[in-house]
């Protein structure tokens, strides 16, 4: 893990706001990319006192408004390409794990269904009800995502971790059934099931992060 001091995130200008549907320059990406990851996660934490007094909270409205005009989409381009053990690194990945449960919400339940029995103890922690289903981390993702979630960051990491750890052992289990008939299939599962544990623990570590006071 790097160590890296805490960034106050910079104040996001009119023309900075202005130029997230184009293509900026790497730096200037990059900032728009800590501030907008800042913004939204503080519009949920609203009662607490900011890192930069100049990110008031009318520059949070502007973001999330963004967020309802122009959809997610926008934002998450600019998140896609931060490091894991940044908050729009982390951002990114609750992105992508909310619109996979979008997309093949049958897969995701069978598969939670196959690694809760492996899994239990990140079954109870991932918080998602019996029988299971993407419904519980679609809304958390959302909430966070939307700039609306109040709860602990670091808890909603965790539950999305524990929940991805669920999924890599349903994969697991449906690789080790198939392999017999369809080789490929089981060696492309496994591969799934691996970035599937990566991606858990890049969130995890973006709690522990949190937590410390270093997700930036």
């Amino acid at each position: 893990m790097t160590n890296r001091p805490f960034r106050r995130p910079a104040m996001l200008t009119s023309e900075a706001a202005e130029a997230i549907p184009g293509d900026p320059d790497p730096a200037d990406r990059n900032e728009l990319a800590h501030t907008t990851a800042t913004a939204i996660v503080r519009g949920g934490r609203a009662g607490e006192a900011v890192a930069d007094p100049r990110a008031d909270a009318a520059m949070v409205r502007r973001l999330i408004e963004l967020v309802d005009t122009e959809g997610l989409d926008l934002l998450a381009q600019l998140w896609a390409s931060s490091p894991a053990d940044t908050l729009p690194g982390a951002l990114w990945r609750l992105y992508v794990l909310r619109e996979w449960t979008r997309r093949d919400p049958r897969t995701i339940a069978e598969r939670y269904h196959l690694g809760a029995h492996r899994a239990e103890v990140a079954g109870v922690v991932a918080g998602v009800a019996s029988p299971p289903g993407p419904d519980q981390i679609q809304e958390l993702a959302d909430a966070v995502l939307h700039g609306v979630f109040r709860g602990d960051l670091d808890a909603a990491l965790d539950r999305a971790g524990a929940f991805l750890r669920v999924l890599a052992a349903g994969s697991a289990m449906d690789a080790d059934w198939i392999e017999l008939s369809d080789d490929a299939r089981a060696r492309e599962l496994t591969r799934r099931a691996g970035s599937l544990m990566e991606t858990a623990e890049d969130l995890e570590q973006a709690a522990a992060l949190w937590r410390a006071g270093k997700l930036d």
